[in-house]
C-alpha cells in the first residue's frame, strides 16, 4: 500500500521502469526454459510471471507496429461514429481488439451499450444504478435461510477463482465477485448458483479495471480507486456477465444438459476430424466427459492464461453464438493441437494427466490465433456438412 500512498483517484498507475525492468528479465529467463522440460511434468508449473495478464504475447510486448496503429485508429473511427457500425466493428474485433479499446468495444459487442453514442452515457448511468437497486433489494438475503446454500458455495469458490493471481486474493475484490453471483444466482432460479460461473467474472472485471490501471494489474491494489470507479467496473462486469449467460443458460440448468450435449457434440466431432485421436481414447477407455466437461462448463479458462482468455473472448463476442457453438470448434482444435502428445500416452491415467494439465502456460496471442483459424476452418468445412457433423 505504501507504493500506492501518492496515486491519484483517477489512477493511471504505472510501475518504475526498474520494476518493469526486473520483471521483463525474469519472463525472458522463464520464457527460455525449454518446453519439453515442462511438458514432462505432471502438473502445471507455477510461474506467475510468466502468467501474467498484461503480457499480450508470452516473449513481451514489442512497440506498437505500424499495422498494429492502422487497426487502433480504425478501431477509434468506428468507437467515435455517431451510430457504431456493429457488424463492421465484429468484423474487426474478431482478430483480436486493442488493449486501449477494449472495454468500449466489449460493452458494445455484448449487447450492453448502445450502438448510438448519444444514449450511451444515460445507458451506462441507468444500468449501474439499476444494478445497485439489486443490491440494496436482495443482497441482505443472503444470510436467509433460502440463500444460505447458494451464498456458502459463492464464498468458497471465490478465493479458489484465479488463486496464482494476487488481484483476486484482495478482499475487496472478492467482496465485488460475491456480489455479482449471488446477485445473477437469485435473479436467475433456473439454474442459480453453478460452479464454474465465478471464472466467468474475471475476464469482464479484469478489462474494465485496465481501463483505469496502465501496467501492471494483476498485483494492483484496488483500495486505490475510488467508489465511484470501482462501483462502475463492478456493475459492468455484472451485466456483460449476465449476457453472456443468457446464451450459454443450459449449460447451468439442473443436470447441466447444455455440457453433457456439447460433450457429445465434440466426441462426434472429433471422431470425424481425427478417427486416430477418437479411437487412441476408446482404446484406453477415456470418456470425453472426463476432461471436456470442464473445457465446456469454463470455457476452457482453466486450460489458458487469463490474457489468452481474454484475447479468445474478443473474437467468441464477434462470432454469432460464439461462447456455444464456435466454442465447441475451439475445444475440437485445442484437443487436436494436443494430438501427438496424446498418441505418444498408452495408459489411461496418463492420458488424464495430459488433458487435464496441458501445458499452456507460455502461451500469448501468437498460438490463440491459431487456434481460433483452425476453429474457424472447422467450423467452415464441418457445421453446414449434415454428413459430417450434425449441429
Amino acid at each position: 500500500p505504501s507504493a500506492f500512498s501518492d496515486v491519484p483517484t483517477n489512477c493511471k498507475v504505472i510501475k518504475s521502469s526498474s520494476e518493469a525492468q526486473l520483471s521483463r528479465t525474469a519472463e525472458e529467463a522463464c520464457v527460455r526454459t525449454p518446453l519439453q522440460k515442462q511438458q514432462s511434468l505432471p502438473l502445471r508449473p507455477v510461474i506467475p510471471l510468466v502468467a501474467r495478464i498484461s503480457d499480450q504475447n508470452a516473449s513481451g510486448a514489442p512497440p506498437m507496429t505500424v499495422r498494429e496503429k492502422t487497426r487502433l485508429e480504425k478501431f477509434r473511427q468506428l468507437l467515435s461514429s455517431h451510430n457504431t457500425d456493429l457488424d463492421e466493428l465484429r468484423k474487426c474485433s474478431w482478430p483480436g481488439v486493442p488493449r486501449e479499446v477494449r472495454p468500449v468495444t466489449w460493452r458494445l459487442l455484448s449487447g450492453y451499450l448502445p450502438a448510438n453514442m448519444e444514449r450511451r452515457k444515460l445507458t451506462l448511468q441507468r444500468k449501474r444504478e439499476e444494478y445497485f437497486g439489486f443490491i440494496q433489494q436482495y443482497y441482505d438475503s443472503r444470510n436467509e435461510e433460502h440463500h444460505q446454500d447458494t451464498y456458502r458455495q459463492i464464498h468458497i469458490d471465490i478465493p479458489r477463482t484465479n488463486p496464482l493471481i494476487p488481484l483476486f486474493q484482495q478482499p475487496l475484490v472478492q467482496e465485488i465477485f460475491e456480489r455479482i453471483l449471488f446477485i445473477w444466482a437469485i435473479r436467475h432460479p433456473a439454474s442459480g448458483y453453478v460452479q464454474g460461473i465465478n471464472d466467468l467474472v474475471t475476464p469482464f472485471f479484469v478489462v474494465f479495471l485496465s481501463e483505469y490501471v496502465e501496467e501492471d494489474v494483476e498485483n494492483f491494489d484496488v483500495t486505490n480507486l475510488s467508489q465511484d470507479v470501482l462501483r462502475s467496473i463492478e456493475a459492468d462486469s455484472f451485466w456483460c456477465m449476465s449476457k453472456l449467460l443468457d446464451g450459454i443458460q443450459d449449460n447451468y440448468t439442473f443436470a447441466q444438459p447444455g455440457i453433457q450435449k456439447k460433450v457429445k457434440a465434440l466426441e462426434e466431432l472429433v471422431s470425424r476430424i481425427d478417427e486416430q485421436v477418437h479411437n487412441h481414447f476408446r482404446k484406453y477407455e477415456v470418456e470425453y466427459l472426463q476432461f471436456a466437461f470442464r473445457w465446456m462448463n469454463n470455457l476452457l479458462m482453466r486450460e489458458l492464461p487469463l490474457r489468452c482468455t481474454i484475447r479468445l473472448w474478443d473474437t467468441y463476442q464477434s462470432e454469432p453464438e460464439g461462447f456455444s457453438h464456435f466454442h465447441l470448434y475451439v475445444c475440437a482444435a485445442f484437443l487436436i493441437k494436443w494430438r501427438k502428445e496424446i498418441l505418444d500416452e498408452e495408459d489411461f491415467q496418463g492420458l488424464l494427466m495430459l488433458l487435464q494439465n496441458l501445458p499452456t502456460i507460455h502461451w500469448g496471442n501468437e498460438e490463440i490465433g491459431l487456434l481460433l483459424a483452425e476453429a474457424y476452418r472447422l467450423k467452415y468445412m464441418f457445421a453446414d456438412a449434415p454428413n459430417h457433423y450434425r449441429r
